[in-house]
């Protein structure tokens, strides 16, 4: 990935979130009661290879959203604080993503993405709601977050040593398909 492309995420991924965060947040305390909602994601609870720049917006904006959350419970300001970790939800996402690969194997990935994907997003958004109605501090989306969230969990750090193996094993089956990791 190149730096540009790494700037790129971060300063949607994060930033977005951090400065719509700052824009906000004056307006929803004065209002008495409100809610902010943040959108994680399972790369927010797991690293992954290949991953890095994602990652990295990912954990940012959960450390952002759970430091926001105590700042807002330690001042008594009235607005719940919730960080969100979707799992696979069928959007466009990988189809506007940036280093899915060659442009002949982008519609290959898409599609891929689309059979693993288990969340229809109006089965997310109900969730997000049903979180931010009962102001938890975090809202996992889809079967696959809740074991994003669980492996890390149940074995700590060492995920990544038993992940290695795998990753290995998808990287050759990648190139085999000719796709670029």
């Amino acid at each position: 990935m190149t730096w540009d492309d790494f700037e790129w995420v971060m300063n949607i991924d994060f930033w977005g979130v951090a400065y719509g965060t700052k824009a906000f947040l004056p307006h929803l305390i004065s209002s008495g009661d409100a809610h902010i909602a943040n959108v994680s994601s399972v790369f927010g609870l797991m690293g992954i290879p290949t991953q890095s720049a994602y990652n990295a917006a990912k954990f940012a904006v959960r450390g952002f959203t759970e430091s926001l959350r105590q700042e807002m419970k330690i001042g008594k300001y009235p607005v719940g604080v919730t960080c969100v970790h979707p799992g696979g939800i069928k959007t466009n996402i990988v189809a506007n993503a940036r280093g899915v690969g060659a442009e002949d194997k982008a519609e290959f990935v898409h599609r891929g993405f689309q059979m693993i994907a288990l969340t229809r997003p109006d089965s997310a958004a109900r969730a997000i709601l049903r979180g931010v109605r009962a102001n938890r501090p975090r809202v996992l989306i889809g079967p696959d977050a809740r074991v994003f969230d669980g492996i890390p969990r149940i074995v700590g750090p060492r995920y990544q040593d038993i992940g290695a193996p795998f990753a290995r094993l998808g990287f050759k089956v990648g190139e085999k398909l000719g796709i670029e990791l």
